[in-house]
């Protein structure tokens, strides 16, 4: 393929991929269920954090994590008592647990009594084309509370190496103006041509065989190469071809 079929052909699979029907069986849905900007900031940050492994699974236990919250995530994050904590004694999903999800909830509650929002904290380190220094000073200022070492290989550094997949999935939610309605776009400060592919097993392996990357492993350099070629694609709104590489490899087994 030329790159100008490339883009065609991408382009075409992010319009097929790209639709309300995606939320359906996509983590996006726990997002999807609130209007309040708060709400939908730590609903989609949890069911973003536990978004690995059976898709079914991860929506199941965001929903099951939502339930417990009272289905207002910011009161709940804002106002629990230890008490309250309790509720989560029996939460996990793969080896996220409990304790996890406590230490979550506090970090989260000292995050907004010392920032307006989410958005901002992120806000703080943007860079040029680029949100990989905002997830690692994002991560130290998650991690400001006393919580066990376990817990930080929750949130992923891409300053250490890592492709961060799951929060830059979540940067896309956040960020990205979707006019078919499922990203939710709600941060108006973080502009879309600095976010980052979500890269995982799927659209690694895509990426691949269109030639958009070369590199074996799926770690932050990989993310660098896939980013740059997707930015030649759409230097504007690159992370929409997720859309296009997840279905690919997904729904269609490219």
């Amino acid at each position: 393929m030329t790159p100008e079929e490339l883009k065609d052909f991408l382009d075409q699979k992010v319009i097929q991929y790209n639709t309300l029907d995606f939320i359906d069986s996509d983590p996006i849905q726990i997002p999807h269920l609130f209007s309040q900007k708060e709400d939908i900031e730590i609903a989609g940050f949890l069911a973003a954090t536990i978004a690995w492994g059976n898709r079914k699974m991860i929506i199941s236990n965001s929903h099951k994590l939502m339930q417990i919250m009272g289905n207002s995530p910011y009161d709940f994050v804002m106002n629990h008592k230890e008490i309250h904590l309790e509720k989560l004694s029996n939460f996990v999903h793969r080896t996220f647990n409990a304790a996890d999800a406590v230490t979550f909830i506090k970090a989260l509650q000292h995050l907004y009594k010392n920032n307006p929002d989410l958005e901002s904290v992120f806000y703080k380190h943007i860079e040029t084309n680029s949100t990989q220094k905002s997830i690692s000073e994002f991560k130290k200022t998650f991690f400001e509370i006393p919580h066990l070492t376990r817990t930080q290989k929750h949130i992923s550094d891409p300053q250490n190496g890592s492709a961060a997949k799951r929060i830059n999935m979540y940067l896309r939610w956040m960020v990205r103006k979707d006019a078919a309605g499922v990203d939710l776009g709600i941060w108006n400060s973080i502009p879309t041509s600095a976010l980052s592919c979500p890269l995982d097993v799927h659209s690694g392996n895509v990426a691949r065989k269109l030639g958009l990357l070369s590199r074996k492993q799926n770690d932050a350099k990989a993310l660098l190469e896939l980013d740059t070629n997707l930015r030649k694609l759409d230097a504007n709104d690159p992370v929409k071809y997720d859309y296009a590489l997840f279905g690919l490899g997904v729904f269609e087994g490219f």
